[in-house]
């Protein structure tokens, strides 16, 4: 379905942009990976996606709290591929606290890896896609993006960011052939959730099985973790042909969090 085109996934190394990456490559993308991580297992992820899939995966390793090194990594990634025609915005870092005591030095982290960093990826894959007549963005935003959690406040911030930002984009590129969308998970059990269910755990007494259900149960009324692989499902799907006209939207995938 995807033969031809090129996905860049930020923060794809683990998590929910490893199963991005790998189901875009499934359905015939090239794939830049992006991500921290053992470097090792990373060139393990990349050859494996090119054999399996037999397409093209490259790899740079940008933190994406520093403006030039997204750049060069936008560079890279077009030089390598000849385009980018898909960009997932998905990497994302977390700090709870309340207001009055988060770090000014963690907000700002956030706010630059969460948010920020959509923006400059954007605005420069933004040209080539209007040049080709075609492109497609998916930022991965949250639930958090539509509703609030207590001592969240530089994440739900950026992701309340993100949803606007994609609205934005939508406006800017319609009847281009681009479309911009967000995706917007409730619970996943990535590694940034299981530190969450690790100090559930350790502040509560309670082991590691009992901590996940107290965590989903608080939020989401269908008492199970959304899959990385059903978040990947509805990316591809959003990359498709049947999606052309699905933009500006933010689709939660929250097990009816959102709806109460």
């Amino acid at each position: 379905m995807l033969a031809g085109k090129t996905a860049l996934v930020t923060g794809s190394t683990s998590g929910i942009g490893k199963a991005v990456a790998e189901a875009l490559a499934a359905a015939g993308a090239g794939i830049a990976l992006n991500g921290f991580g053992d470097a090792a297992e990373i060139e393990a992820l990349r050859a494996g996606l090119a054999e399996r899939y037999r397409v093209k995966a490259s790899y740079h390793g940008a933190d994406l709290a520093k403006p030039a090194e997204i750049e060069a990594m936008m560079t890279e990634a077009a030089a390598a591929h000849g385009r980018i025609d898909i960009l997932v915005n998905n990497a994302g870092i977390q700090h709870v606290a309340d207001v009055a005591d988060f770090p000014p030095e963690r907000w700002d982290a956030v706010i630059a890896v969460n948010l920020s960093s959509a923006f400059h990826t954007t605005r420069l894959a933004l040209p080539g896609m209007r040049e080709a007549g075609w492109g497609r963005i998916v930022n991965v935003a949250s639930v958090h993006g539509l509703v609030a959690s207590a001592q969240k406040a530089a994440y739900v911030a950026a992701k309340h960011g993100i949803v606007g930002l994609t609205k934005v984009t939508a406006l800017d590129t319609a009847g281009g052939g681009v479309t911009c969308n967000a995706v917007c998970p409730g619970w996943v059990l990535t590694p940034l959730v299981q530190k969450q269910v690790d100090a559930l755990a350790e502040r509560e007494g309670l082991d590691q099985e009992a901590a996940k259900a107290r965590l989903v149960g608080e939020k989401m009324p269908s008492g199970q973790f959304v899959t990385p692989e059903q978040l990947a499902a509805l990316v591809v799907f959003l990359c498709g042909p049947q999606a052309a006209q699905i933009t500006g939207a933010s689709l939660p995938v929250d097990g009816a969090w959102t709806a109460q």
